[in-house]
């Protein structure tokens, strides 16, 4: 059985930091590419960020830029986002999601049907 196990959210001021952590099991990490994605009430799923699983490229969505960095060990199965400079328009339920990487691109990491599994979600509240 596939499990993504997001956790690390919490409620943080603005300017705060956060580290979000997403152990798998049941894949073999090192053959997924992995990505955050996160949802805010009322609005659409959105990518956050993304990471190859071969060469560990990273991507961002334009409003996390400078502020996010998404990481991996491939030894523990597990991935990061290390949020920084947190402000109240990142709150949202966030999710951590892993593409085989046969069925990912650099060009569709934000596309939702390109990832395989999805974790439960942790919840972030930044407040102002």
């Amino acid at each position: 059985e596939v499990q993504l196990q997001a956790s690390g959210g919490g409620l943080v001021q603005a300017g705060g930091s956060l580290r979000l952590s997403c152990a798998t099991s049941g894949i073999i990490f090192e053959d997924y590419a992995g990505a955050w994605f996160r949802q805010a009430p009322g609005k659409e799923r959105e990518g956050v960020s993304s990471i190859s699983s071969r060469d560990g490229s990273t991507y961002y969505a334009d409003s996390v830029k400078g502020r996010f960095t998404i990481s991996r060990d491939n030894a523990k199965s597990t991935m990061y986002l290390q949020m920084n400079s947190l402000r109240p328009e990142d709150t949202a339920v966030y999710y951590c999601a892993a593409a085989a990487s046969g069925g990912w691109t650099a060009r569709g990491w934000q596309r939702l049907y390109e990832y395989n599994y999805w974790g439960q979600g942790t919840e972030v509240t930044v407040s102002s």
